[in-house]
This record gives C-alpha cells, sequence and structure tokens, in this order.
C-alpha cells in the first residue's frame, strides 16, 4: 500500500509539473493549478495503477479469510469441548487450554 500511495503522490506532482509548464503560473491560476492537478492524477491513476489495487485488494481479502478460518475453528474446538462436557474458559489463552 504504500509503494500505491507513493506512486499517487509522483503522478500527483508530475501533473502539478505539467500544468505549471503549460502556463498555470499566476497566483491567480494557483486553485485552478492543483485542481487540475487533482482531477489529471486521480484520472491517470485510476488507470495506470490498476493492476497494483487488485493485487493489494487479493492480499487483504486472503487475509480476511484466514482470520475468519481461524475463529471458526476455534469456535469450532469450543463446542467440541462443550459436547465433551470439558469446561474451559473462553477468555483464557489457547496454551491453557
Amino acid at each position: 500500500m504504500l509503494r500505491y500511495s507513493l506512486l499517487r503522490l509522483l503522478i500527483f506532482f508530475g501533473c502539478l509539473a505539467l500544468l505549471w509548464l503549460l502556463g498555470l503560473r499566476d497566483r491567480d491560476e494557483q486553485v485552478w493549478l492543483l485542481l487540475g492537478s487533482a482531477v489529471l492524477s486521480v484520472l491517470i491513476s485510476y488507470f495506470a495503477l490498476r493492476p497494483l489495487r487488485e493485487e493489494y485488494s487479493r492480499e487483504l481479502a486472503e487475509r480476511i479469510d484466514a482470520r475468519q478460518d481461524r475463529r471458526h475453528a476455534a469456535a469450532d474446538e469450543l463446542a467440541e469441548d462443550a459436547e465433551d462436557g470439558v469446561r474451559v474458559d473462553p477468555d483464557a489463552p489457547s496454551d491453557y487450554r
């Protein structure tokens, strides 16, 4: 995610430099310079950085799935212990169960 954020910033500053070189230099044009740079960088980032966004989204989904699997396994273990009549403190660390 850090790489994605840095690339977004680089694209923004690149657009800022481009618009500045194209003539948006006056004090009364600074607002247009910033707005134009922001809009242009969003459009470029949307298409150019799509693979990075998809990769990060896939990694995040895998982490969420792994966390849910661990929780379900722990809940299943507690349910099995309850069926066996073993009394377990669910807040106790797993090493003491």
